[in-house]
């Protein structure tokens, strides 16, 4: 593995552009000061694996619903509806997700870790962050496999196409609500962020916290001020929604029943994001080179990894080696969730014994890549690493 050092960004730049979760509680800090090389056939390596992986999750959300799986995923029954309605409409557009895999350096295998498909992060600091690091390092900041805020915009192109009536080109410009929860900085400016490039895009655009949406079911979704949206993005995960808030699972249902404003990412991305549908993918596609054996119970002589059907950001975490010991392991909120096991692989690792585990996001088509480094398991203030094309 290659690593070129950089000159970091001044904490000034960092925040005249409103990235302010750079300061991590511990050294070394967030953005590392180096970027990995990776040549051009890693690059479309990545890429291909996350257009070949996309269309393996397709497939299995398919059969998902057709046998009715949910609860081997932990949905919850009250957005079974949501996501069925919004399973075969093609207006209910996936707007981004992120692939996080390990492999692809060094000549090892890609391999599928799991699919963030609902609420992703990262979106920040690939789109903008590593570009702003190569060019304020007089490095030509085309050399990356990074197009994630221009396919974003196509993408929202894309959406607007959609909701053209009949092909009118006179179409009303379509309204887009962005929200998110009142808990800090990193949410609501990186849904800003996706505000702004639909307003760039050609929409009209709002942005409130979710506390301040309306929600009718004659109407559908509006901002404080009672003006109705076409869409609505939210950066509230749904299982989150279905636990806390019932009554608006059930207003949203009735909302899209009505197609008064359509979800972005649509109710569906659920099942992607469930790692429980790792197992269905195993079974569906066993000893597919993309992916991982995943099953209910683990078994001697392999090591597995322990996960839950919707942890997050590396919580919950168990690594159990060939005999059953435990070698490491997270805590988190997630323990009375389902458990899945996914057969360990090793992590692309540099001399000073980091793991390394890219991230590919997927918007229509691959479009970002941005990795992530950490001495163990990988979590939610593991460094972010930029890389260049040498």
């Amino acid at each position: 593995m290659k690593l070129i050092p950089v000159n970091p960004v001044p904490e000034s730049v960092f925040k005249k552009i409103g990235f302010y979760w750079y300061e991590t509680p511990e050294k070394p800090p967030y953005i590392a000061d180096e970027l990995i090389v990776i040549s051009p056939e890693e690059g479309d390596a990545y890429y291909r694996a996350a257009g070949e992986l996309y269309d393996l999750f397709v497939a299995a959300g398919q059969h998902v619903i057709d046998h009715r799986l949910y609860e081997q995923l932990d949905i919850p029954p009250a957005l079974i509806p949501l996501i069925e309605k919004t399973w075969d409409d093609e207006a209910h557009f996936h707007l981004l997700g992120r692939f996080d895999l390990a492999g692809g350096l060094d000549g090892q295998p890609i391999k599928l870790i799991e699919f963030n498909a609902d609420t992703p992060s990262l979106i920040f600091e690939v789109s903008l962050i590593q570009w702003l690091l190569l060019r304020h390092n007089n490095l030509d900041e085309e050399r990356q496999y990074n197009r994630l805020y221009e396919t974003l915009k196509e993408s929202f192109a894309r959406i607007r196409k959609l909701h053209t009536v009949a092909g009118e080109d006179d179409s009303p410009i379509p309204c887009a609500l962005f929200s998110c929860l009142d808990m800090g900085r990193e949410d609501e400016n990186t849904t800003r962020l996706l505000e702004e490039i639909a307003y760039e895009s050609g929409f009209i655009t709002f942005f409130e916290y979710i506390d301040a949406v309306t929600f009718s079911r004659e109407e559908g979704i509006g901002n404080s001020e009672g003006e109705g949206c076409d869409y609505w993005f939210k950066l509230v995960p749904y299982e989150l929604m279905a636990a806390e808030e019932p009554e608006l699972v059930e207003m949203l249902t009735a909302i899209v029943e009505n197609r008064k404003t359509v979800l972005l990412n649509p109710p569906y991305t659920l099942l992607f994001q469930s790692k429980g549908l790792l197992k269905v993918l195993w079974d569906l596609f066993p000893r597919h080179p993309l992916l991982l054996e995943t099953i209910r119970e683990p078994r001697p002589g392999k090591s597995w990894v322990e996960k839950k059907t919707f942890g997050r950001e590396g919580a919950n975490i168990s690594i159990f080696g060939p005999t059953g010991e435990l070698l490491a392991s997270t805590g988190g909120e997630y323990g009375n969730l389902q458990s899945v096991y996914q057969e360990f692989t090793e992590l692309p690792r540099d001399r000073a014994g980091n793991n390394y585990q890219a991230g590919v996001f997927f918007s229509y088509e691959a479009c970002g890549l941005g990795f992530r480094r950490e001495r163990g398991i990988i979590q939610n203030f593991s460094q972010f690493i930029g890389h260049f094309v040498g």
